[in-house]
């Protein structure tokens, strides 16, 4: 195949990727318009249609979702190998693309990030912060962070932390003006700060469990932010009951800034693990980072 078409295949899937020629054409480093003729060369050369286009959003017809099926897997394939060959260099080198949660990015990959990046400076690592379930193959991800639960059976996990406790906790200001909740129910008479999820656009509903009974509660209040420093920032302030990992508060807590409410009803969770997929090839710098994180080395 001539050197031109093969790149047009790859705009192709960059395009396809991103369902947008803005963020496609900024990642492969060439104008907007440079992209959208190449794709239209393409197609012309194909006597296909492979790109439905609007004004918003880009989308596969039929079509390109059969060619993205059949090129995107093998452009990967070479990618892994090229990254592969950064074996043979004296210094472990590259960059290693992260999607997880805010909470583990600060607790788990900040604290072994700071501790191994200075010694290895040609290692790059982009984290992204995402709620959802993302399909880190689909996405080009090297890896993700999630609970274990949420792993899929399809994946290597490693373990980065231990199992997570979940706390309910408010300020002795706010619990003087309302008595403690007994149960997730009594909730529903509280103010609570709630957490929307980025990725899905929704609020999160409060999980509890006792005696093998889960409940999930959808609460109300005053204050919704997407991140949980914020969260506990405004819990400090008085303004109502936060919930969320129990490493967030505990700090507080000793120190009797905030009070712990419905103890008997906050779940543990199976602890954080990355999680890649099976057939990846491991450059030095992915394996660097997996050591580093590991729990319990």
């Amino acid at each position: 195949m001539a050197r031109h078409n093969l790149n047009d295949l790859m705009a192709f899937v960059a395009v396809a990727r991103e369902g947008s020629f803005t963020r496609a054409a900024a990642r492969l480093g060439v104008s907007q318009s440079a992209l959208s003729h190449t794709l239209r060369e393409l197609e012309a050369r194909m006597g296909l249609r492979l790109l439905t286009r609007t004004t918003r959003s880009v989308s596969m017809t039929e079509a390109g979702e059969r060619l993205y099926r059949s090129i995107a897997p093998r452009f990967e394939e070479i990618d892994a190998e090229v990254a592969a060959l950064s074996e043979l260099r004296d210094k472990p080198a590259g960059t290693i693309r992260i999607t997880t949660a805010e909470h583990a990015a600060n607790s788990i990959l900040w604290p072994a990030l700071e501790r191994l990046l200075p010694d290895y400076p040609d290692v790059k690592v982009e984290v992204m912060i995402d709620y959802g379930l993302t399909d880190i193959v689909a996405e080009r991800f090297d890896a993700g962070v999630r609970l274990g639960d949420q792993v899929a059976k399809d994946m290597i996990a490693v373990r980065i932390s231990a199992d997570q406790k979940m706390v309910a906790v408010a300020s002795p200001a706010y619990l003087a003006r309302k008595p403690p909740p007994q149960t997730p129910h009594e909730l529903a008479g509280h103010d609570c700060i709630n957490l929307r999820l980025p990725t899905h656009g929704g609020l999160y509903a409060w999980e509890f469990e006792k005696d093998g009974h889960a409940l999930n509660v959808r609460v109300e209040g005053q204050l919704i932010f997407n991140s949980g420093p914020h969260i506990m920032r405004a819990c400090l302030a008085g303004f109502g009951i936060a919930y969320g990992p129990e490493n967030m508060a505990r700090e507080h807590i000793a120190a009797g800034r905030l009070q712990s409410v419905l103890a008997d009803w906050c779940p543990n969770f199976p602890g954080y693990h990355l999680y890649y997929p099976s057939r990846r090839q491991n450059s030095p710098a992915f394996a660097l980072l997996v050591k580093a994180l590991r729990y319990g080395q």
